[in-house]
């Protein structure tokens, strides 16, 4: 077998990821804060770029600014024009006048604010510790209540820990840890450190003094039968009636099953929409949201030095370079962006128009490819653009994936989109008897009558999806 060397020509396409491709790609999939984030790092990164605070020409010449500083220079400043201004002589005057200390509106614009005197959240694990230390404890049990409270979860519970490993842990007797456990289950809030459920709802009844017998054997014996609302079973095993059950488990209900949840930490996490849509009189209006993001362009100095090629070293000219490049494609890019996102919600518009007008139930089934086709673009350009975005629209917030779902074929007319049909479930259920809640059968029933025609699991799935419990869990007695 002989082996030889040719040469020959091959012509094939591909695509090739150049970086400015790759910023324009990042760039959009990114939501608004993501964007100003990235847009800060890469003003403190890149010399060449900065923020401009006004929308002044940036071609003003140098001659131009020399002259404007020397007419502030040359400029002179008469005392007699602002003494009127820098003394209050009202206030001058009334200050001997009168019989106490006097605060004007000047001396308060230097006060601090008010948030500045609002302290950090106390924490769960601080506040039992605070409590720990006024029994004065020895040694030996402040060593077994840090660690106990060092153990307690932020829904307050002593979990995944007995007390045997407890003494283990602090080479202290059981005896001791048993005695601890129990002095700090006294402690605020009601039912902390319990190590279940059970123990946490049994103390609380113990601190607001309730002593009842069939209280305590449902808290102990039949919490998963109070889960599930199967009040007969509860009854027939303590029993009693039916509608004694239920005025029990009324007590239990005005109890708190995560004690430390008063102590979260968790802040509540605000959307901001990237794109606004308002109705005019005939007409909705697109208006995309570029509050707090900050104007860009290139440093004029660095833009000058190599434009007049005043820099001689190499190695600094090509940086410079490569930093205005990187400035330039990151304008190109956010501009490009912004367009891109206004062309995607217009044509979502368009195709929704019956939801922004009436509301949830007018939803239309639509998939990605629907926009894409309409704007001439790929539909993985409109997945980047939907994705961890929101909208504000006269019918609420919404992400912008929202507005593609499924089709669900009627039985008689054209198709509906699965987001309509789980708002109908959702209104069904609203409406009905609570005492005797609809199956997911009947749902389905009632939705034939409709001219929607699912399947009881469909129905399930979809109650689920919306947060909905099933019809023995929203039995109301």
């Amino acid at each position: 077998m002989a082996f030889e060397l040719k040469q020959y020509l091959k012509l094939s396409q591909q695509l090739v990821m150049t970086p400015q491709l790759q910023m324009a790609i990042k760039l959009l999939q990114l939501n608004q804060l993501e964007l100003q984030s990235a847009i800060t790092q890469e003003l403190e990164e890149n010399p060449a770029l900065e923020e401009t605070q006004d929308t002044v020409d940036e071609n003003i010449t140098d001659q131009q600014t020399s002259s404007k500083d020397k007419e502030a220079e040359v400029k002179e400043v008469k005392f007699e024009d602002n003494i009127q201004q820098e003394i209050d002589w009202n206030n001058y005057l009334g200050e001997y006048s009168s019989h106490g200390k006097v605060q004007y509106e000047s001396e308060k614009k230097d006060a601090p604010e008010y948030e500045s005197f609002i302290a950090i959240k106390e924490s769960l694990n601080e506040h039992l510790l605070w409590q720990f230390s006024m029994t004065s404890p020895g040694p030996v049990y402040e060593k077994i209540g840090s660690f106990i409270i060092g153990n307690i979860n932020k829904d307050g519970y002593l979990y995944d820990i007995s007390v045997e490993e407890i003494a283990n842990r602090t080479h202290t007797p059981v005896e001791d840890v048993c005695s601890v456990l129990s002095l700090i289950q006294t402690f605020d809030p009601p039912g902390v450190c319990a190590r279940d459920l059970s123990e946490c709802l049994l103390l609380q009844l113990d601190r607001l003094m309730i002593k009842n017998e069939k209280i305590n054997l449902i808290v102990q014996n039949h919490i998963k039968h109070l889960e599930n609302k199967n009040y007969k079973l509860i009854a027939r095993s303590l029993k009693i009636k039916i509608e004694k059950v239920v005025s029990l488990v009324q007590i239990i209900r005005g109890l708190e099953p995560k004690p430390g949840r008063l102590f979260s930490n968790e802040t509540p996490q605000y959307i901001n929409p990237d794109i606004y849509v308002y109705k005019t009189d005939n007409d909705f209006i697109i208006v995309l949201n570029n509050e707090g993001m900050p104007l860009l362009k290139i440093n004029p100095y660095y833009k000058k030095a190599v434009s007049q090629k005043k820099i001689t070293e190499t190695d600094t000219k090509e940086y410079l370079q490569e930093k205005m490049r990187s400035a330039t494609w990151l304008i190109k890019s956010i501009h490009q962006r912004q367009k891109t996102i206004y062309k995607v919600m217009q044509s979502i518009l368009k195709f929704q128009h019956d939801f922004f007008e009436k509301g949830i139930s007018f939803l239309k089934p639509m998939i990605l490819k629907d926009v894409a086709t309409d704007i001439d673009m790929h539909e993985s350009t409109i997945s980047r653009v939907t994705t961890n975005k929101y909208v504000y629209t006269p019918q609420g917030i919404f992400e912008l994936k929202y507005f593609f779902n499924s089709s669900i074929k009627r039985s008689h007319g054209g198709d509906i989109a699965s987001a309509s049909v789980q708002e109908k479930i959702r209104k069904i259920i609203e409406n009905e008897n609570r005492k005797k809640p609809y199956s997911d059968d009947k749902i389905s029933e009632i939705l034939k009558d409709s001219n929607i025609n699912i399947a009881r699991r469909t129905v399930a799935k979809y109650r689920e999806m919306i947060g909905i419990l099933s019809s023995n869990k929203r039995k109301q007695f």
